[in-house]
Protein backbone atom coordinates (compact mmCIF):
# COMPACT_ATOMS: atom_id res chain seq x y z
CA UNK A 1 0.00 0.00 0.00
CA UNK A 2 1.23 3.46 -0.88
CA UNK A 3 1.21 5.38 2.41
CA UNK A 4 0.81 8.65 0.52
CA UNK A 5 -2.61 7.52 -0.64
CA UNK A 6 -3.92 7.05 2.89
CA UNK A 7 -6.86 9.08 4.11
CA UNK A 8 -8.04 10.24 0.70
CA UNK A 9 -9.56 13.70 1.09
CA UNK A 10 -9.47 15.11 -2.45
CA UNK A 11 -7.11 17.86 -1.36
CA UNK A 12 -3.66 18.23 -2.88
CA UNK A 13 -2.69 21.26 -0.82
CA UNK A 14 0.72 21.54 0.78
CA UNK A 15 -1.01 21.45 4.14
CA UNK A 16 -2.57 18.11 3.34
CA UNK A 17 0.68 16.49 2.26
CA UNK A 18 2.50 17.86 5.30
CA UNK A 19 -0.13 16.20 7.43
CA UNK A 20 0.53 12.89 5.71
CA UNK A 21 4.24 13.23 6.47
CA UNK A 22 3.42 14.11 10.08
CA UNK A 23 1.16 11.06 10.38
CA UNK A 24 3.93 8.77 9.10
CA UNK A 25 6.43 10.28 11.53
CA UNK A 26 4.01 9.83 14.41
CA UNK A 27 3.51 6.17 13.54
CA UNK A 28 7.26 5.67 13.44
CA UNK A 29 7.74 7.36 16.82
CA UNK A 30 4.90 5.34 18.32
CA UNK A 31 6.51 2.12 17.13
CA UNK A 32 9.81 3.19 18.69
CA UNK A 33 8.17 4.13 21.99
CA UNK A 34 5.89 1.15 22.46
CA UNK A 35 7.28 -1.46 20.07
CA UNK A 36 6.19 -2.26 16.54
CA UNK A 37 4.64 -5.57 17.57
CA UNK A 38 2.46 -3.91 20.18
CA UNK A 39 1.44 -1.21 17.71
CA UNK A 40 0.45 -3.80 15.12
CA UNK A 41 -1.80 -5.59 17.62
CA UNK A 42 -3.61 -2.46 18.80
CA UNK A 43 -6.97 -1.75 17.14
CA UNK A 44 -7.68 1.43 15.25
CA UNK A 45 -10.23 3.55 17.09
CA UNK A 46 -12.98 5.66 15.55
CA UNK A 47 -15.05 8.28 17.37
CA UNK A 48 -18.42 8.91 15.76
CA UNK A 49 -21.14 11.44 16.58
CA UNK A 50 -23.93 13.51 15.14
CA UNK A 51 -23.00 17.14 14.41
CA UNK A 52 -23.18 19.30 17.55
CA UNK A 53 -23.37 16.20 19.73
CA UNK A 54 -19.90 15.65 21.12
CA UNK A 55 -17.59 14.84 18.21
CA UNK A 56 -14.83 17.14 19.43
CA UNK A 57 -15.22 15.92 22.99
CA UNK A 58 -14.82 12.24 22.10
CA UNK A 59 -11.96 13.10 19.74
CA UNK A 60 -10.08 14.82 22.56
CA UNK A 61 -10.69 11.87 24.86
CA UNK A 62 -9.38 9.45 22.25
CA UNK A 63 -6.31 11.59 21.67
CA UNK A 64 -5.53 10.98 25.35
CA UNK A 65 -5.05 7.30 24.45
CA UNK A 66 -1.69 8.20 22.90
CA UNK A 67 -0.36 8.52 26.47
CA UNK A 68 -1.69 5.10 27.46
CA UNK A 69 -0.41 2.89 24.68
CA UNK A 70 0.50 2.59 21.00
CA UNK A 71 -2.22 4.84 19.64
CA UNK A 72 -1.57 7.41 16.93
CA UNK A 73 -3.34 10.72 16.40
CA UNK A 74 -2.95 11.25 12.64
CA UNK A 75 -4.12 14.87 12.85
CA UNK A 76 -6.50 14.59 9.90
CA UNK A 77 -9.94 16.21 9.57
CA UNK A 78 -13.10 14.11 10.02
CA UNK A 79 -13.07 11.14 7.66
CA UNK A 80 -16.10 12.50 5.81
CA UNK A 81 -14.70 16.01 5.28
CA UNK A 82 -11.86 17.52 3.27
CA UNK A 83 -9.23 19.86 4.68
CA UNK A 84 -11.53 22.68 3.52
CA UNK A 85 -14.51 21.18 5.39
CA UNK A 86 -16.24 19.98 2.22
CA UNK A 87 -18.35 16.84 2.30
CA UNK A 88 -16.72 13.75 0.80
CA UNK A 89 -18.42 11.09 -1.30
CA UNK A 90 -19.32 7.77 0.31
CA UNK A 91 -16.59 6.13 -1.74
CA UNK A 92 -13.91 8.48 -0.40
CA UNK A 93 -15.17 8.07 3.19
CA UNK A 94 -15.02 4.29 2.91
CA UNK A 95 -11.50 4.53 1.49
CA UNK A 96 -10.46 6.66 4.45
CA UNK A 97 -11.91 4.15 6.90
CA UNK A 98 -10.37 1.14 5.14
CA UNK A 99 -6.93 2.73 5.25
CA UNK A 100 -6.90 3.37 8.98
CA UNK A 101 -4.02 1.33 10.34
CA UNK A 102 -3.47 -0.33 13.70
CA UNK A 103 -3.57 2.16 16.55
CA UNK A 104 -4.79 5.06 14.40
CA UNK A 105 -7.41 7.38 15.88
CA UNK A 106 -10.07 8.84 13.60
CA UNK A 107 -13.39 10.61 13.97
CA UNK A 108 -16.30 11.77 11.90
CA UNK A 109 -20.04 12.11 11.44
CA UNK A 110 -21.30 8.88 9.92
CA UNK A 111 -24.90 7.70 9.73
CA UNK A 112 -25.73 4.09 10.48
CA UNK A 113 -25.99 2.92 6.87
CA UNK A 114 -25.13 -0.67 6.03
CA UNK A 115 -21.84 0.28 4.38
CA UNK A 116 -20.60 2.25 7.39
CA UNK A 117 -21.78 -0.35 9.88
CA UNK A 118 -19.77 -2.95 7.97
CA UNK A 119 -16.70 -0.69 7.82
CA UNK A 120 -16.77 0.13 11.52
CA UNK A 121 -17.35 -3.41 12.76
CA UNK A 122 -14.65 -5.11 10.70
CA UNK A 123 -11.68 -6.75 12.37
CA UNK A 124 -8.96 -4.34 13.46
CA UNK A 125 -11.18 -1.30 14.09
CA UNK A 126 -13.37 -0.36 17.02
CA UNK A 127 -15.90 2.46 17.17
CA UNK A 128 -17.45 4.65 19.84
CA UNK A 129 -20.70 6.45 19.05
CA UNK A 130 -21.68 9.52 21.08
CA UNK A 131 -25.22 10.87 21.10
CA UNK A 132 -26.83 13.83 22.86
CA UNK A 133 -30.16 15.05 24.16
CA UNK A 134 -31.85 16.31 20.96
CA UNK A 135 -33.04 19.45 22.73
CA UNK A 136 -29.50 20.48 23.65
CA UNK A 137 -28.30 19.52 20.18
CA UNK A 138 -30.86 21.89 18.65
CA UNK A 139 -29.81 24.81 20.82
CA UNK A 140 -26.13 24.16 20.08
CA UNK A 141 -26.87 23.98 16.35
CA UNK A 142 -28.81 27.23 16.32
CA UNK A 143 -26.12 29.17 18.20
CA UNK A 144 -23.40 27.70 15.98
CA UNK A 145 -25.19 28.52 12.72
CA UNK A 146 -26.33 31.94 13.88
CA UNK A 147 -23.38 33.34 15.83
CA UNK A 148 -20.27 31.23 15.29
CA UNK A 149 -20.11 30.11 11.65
CA UNK A 150 -21.25 32.67 9.08
CA UNK A 151 -20.70 30.18 6.24
CA UNK A 152 -23.21 27.71 7.67
CA UNK A 153 -26.01 26.93 5.22
CA UNK A 154 -28.63 28.11 7.72
CA UNK A 155 -26.86 31.31 8.80
CA UNK A 156 -28.68 33.70 6.46
CA UNK A 157 -32.08 32.14 7.16
CA UNK A 158 -31.66 32.26 10.94
CA UNK A 159 -30.19 35.76 10.98
CA UNK A 160 -32.21 37.52 8.28
CA UNK A 161 -35.54 35.74 8.00
CA UNK A 162 -36.14 34.69 11.60
CA UNK A 163 -36.07 37.26 14.36
CA UNK A 164 -36.33 35.31 17.61
CA UNK A 165 -34.68 32.32 19.24
CA UNK A 166 -38.10 30.71 19.52
CA UNK A 167 -38.55 30.86 15.75
CA UNK A 168 -35.06 29.47 15.11
CA UNK A 169 -35.55 26.58 17.52
CA UNK A 170 -38.87 25.65 15.91
CA UNK A 171 -37.24 25.79 12.47
CA UNK A 172 -34.50 23.43 13.64
CA UNK A 173 -37.08 21.10 15.18
CA UNK A 174 -39.31 20.87 12.12
CA UNK A 175 -36.73 21.26 9.37
CA UNK A 176 -36.23 23.82 6.62
CA UNK A 177 -35.62 23.90 2.88
CA UNK A 178 -34.12 27.29 2.12
CA UNK A 179 -32.44 28.44 -1.08
CA UNK A 180 -31.27 24.97 -1.97
CA UNK A 181 -30.12 24.08 1.54
CA UNK A 182 -32.13 21.40 3.29
CA UNK A 183 -32.13 20.94 7.06
CA UNK A 184 -34.05 17.83 8.04
CA UNK A 185 -36.30 17.85 11.06
CA UNK A 186 -34.74 16.65 14.29
CA UNK A 187 -36.47 13.26 14.30
CA UNK A 188 -35.33 12.50 10.76
CA UNK A 189 -31.77 13.54 11.65
CA UNK A 190 -31.68 11.20 14.63
CA UNK A 191 -33.24 8.31 12.74
CA UNK A 192 -30.19 8.28 10.48
CA UNK A 193 -27.98 7.47 13.47
CA UNK A 194 -30.16 5.43 15.83
CA UNK A 195 -29.13 2.04 14.46
CA UNK A 196 -25.64 2.52 15.92
CA UNK A 197 -27.25 1.84 19.29
CA UNK A 198 -28.38 -1.57 18.02
CA UNK A 199 -24.86 -2.74 17.08
CA UNK A 200 -23.32 -5.00 19.76
CA UNK A 201 -19.76 -4.27 18.59
CA UNK A 202 -20.17 -0.49 18.89
CA UNK A 203 -19.72 1.26 22.24
CA UNK A 204 -22.45 3.90 22.60
CA UNK A 205 -22.05 6.71 25.12
CA UNK A 206 -24.15 9.72 25.99
CA UNK A 207 -22.55 13.15 25.68
CA UNK A 208 -24.01 14.00 29.08
CA UNK A 209 -22.19 11.10 30.74
CA UNK A 210 -18.89 12.10 29.15
CA UNK A 211 -19.39 15.52 30.71
CA UNK A 212 -20.91 14.65 34.09
CA UNK A 213 -19.89 11.05 34.87
CA UNK A 214 -16.42 10.88 33.39
CA UNK A 215 -14.95 8.15 35.56
CA UNK A 216 -17.69 5.71 34.59
CA UNK A 217 -17.51 6.71 30.91
CA UNK A 218 -13.73 6.39 30.73
CA UNK A 219 -13.84 3.00 32.45
CA UNK A 220 -16.36 1.85 29.85
CA UNK A 221 -14.03 3.02 27.07
CA UNK A 222 -11.01 1.27 28.61
CA UNK A 223 -12.96 -1.94 29.24
CA UNK A 224 -14.15 -1.87 25.63
CA UNK A 225 -10.63 -1.37 24.24
CA UNK A 226 -9.24 -4.19 26.38
CA UNK A 227 -11.94 -6.54 25.11
CA UNK A 228 -10.90 -5.57 21.59
CA UNK A 229 -7.21 -6.32 22.04
CA UNK A 230 -5.63 -3.30 23.75
CA UNK A 231 -3.15 -4.35 26.43
CA UNK A 232 -2.71 -1.53 28.97
CA UNK A 233 0.61 -0.85 30.67
CA UNK A 234 -0.69 1.95 32.92
CA UNK A 235 -2.94 1.25 35.91
CA UNK A 236 -6.62 2.07 35.58
CA UNK A 237 -6.71 4.99 38.01
CA UNK A 238 -3.94 6.85 36.20
CA UNK A 239 -5.42 5.94 32.83
CA UNK A 240 -8.72 7.57 33.78
CA UNK A 241 -6.87 10.65 35.03
CA UNK A 242 -4.94 10.96 31.75
CA UNK A 243 -8.11 10.73 29.66
CA UNK A 244 -9.76 13.41 31.79
CA UNK A 245 -6.79 15.74 31.36
CA UNK A 246 -7.03 15.36 27.57
CA UNK A 247 -10.34 17.25 27.54
CA UNK A 248 -9.73 20.90 26.75
CA UNK A 249 -13.01 22.38 25.49
CA UNK A 250 -11.61 25.78 24.62
CA UNK A 251 -9.28 24.16 22.06
CA UNK A 252 -12.36 23.21 20.05
CA UNK A 253 -13.27 25.82 17.47
CA UNK A 254 -16.96 24.93 17.84
CA UNK A 255 -17.11 25.01 21.64
CA UNK A 256 -19.67 27.38 23.14
CA UNK A 257 -21.07 26.03 26.40
CA UNK A 258 -21.62 22.27 26.32
CA UNK A 259 -23.70 22.18 29.51
CA UNK A 260 -26.28 19.35 29.59
CA UNK A 261 -29.80 20.61 30.11
CA UNK A 262 -29.15 24.14 28.82
CA UNK A 263 -32.14 23.74 26.47
CA UNK A 264 -34.30 24.74 29.45
CA UNK A 265 -32.88 28.26 29.24
CA UNK A 266 -34.01 28.67 25.62
CA UNK A 267 -37.06 26.52 24.89
CA UNK A 268 -40.36 28.33 25.25
CA UNK A 269 -43.62 26.49 25.83
CA UNK A 270 -44.31 26.77 22.09
CA UNK A 271 -40.96 25.10 21.40
CA UNK A 272 -41.74 22.31 23.87
CA UNK A 273 -45.18 21.70 22.38
CA UNK A 274 -43.83 21.67 18.81
CA UNK A 275 -40.96 19.36 19.78
CA UNK A 276 -43.38 16.84 21.32
CA UNK A 277 -45.63 17.04 18.27
CA UNK A 278 -42.73 16.61 15.82
CA UNK A 279 -40.58 13.96 17.51
CA UNK A 280 -43.05 11.61 19.17
CA UNK A 281 -41.29 9.11 21.43
CA UNK A 282 -37.73 10.05 20.40
CA UNK A 283 -36.69 11.23 23.87
CA UNK A 284 -38.15 8.12 25.47
CA UNK A 285 -36.34 5.82 23.05
CA UNK A 286 -33.06 7.63 23.76
CA UNK A 287 -33.60 7.41 27.53
CA UNK A 288 -33.84 11.14 28.20
CA UNK A 289 -37.46 11.06 29.38
CA UNK A 290 -39.75 8.32 30.72
CA UNK A 291 -42.86 9.83 29.12
CA UNK A 292 -44.03 12.94 27.29
CA UNK A 293 -44.96 14.80 30.46
CA UNK A 294 -41.96 17.11 30.62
Amino acid sequence: MDANSNFVDQDNSVKHWLKIVRWRVRRMLTAVRWGSRKLSSTPAVFGNAMPKSGSHLINQVLQGLTELGPFVNPGFPPVNRTENNQQLSDKAVLENLSRMRSGDIGYGYLKASDKYIEALTRNGIVSIFVYRDPRDMIVSHVFYATEMFADHGMHHYYKEKLKTMEERINAAIGGVTEEGFELKGVRARYEGYLEWREQPDILCLRFEDLRLDQDESFNQILDYLERKGFQPEIDRQNSVRILASAIQPKKSGTFRKGVPGSWKEHFTQKNIDFFKQSTGDLLINLGYEVDNDW
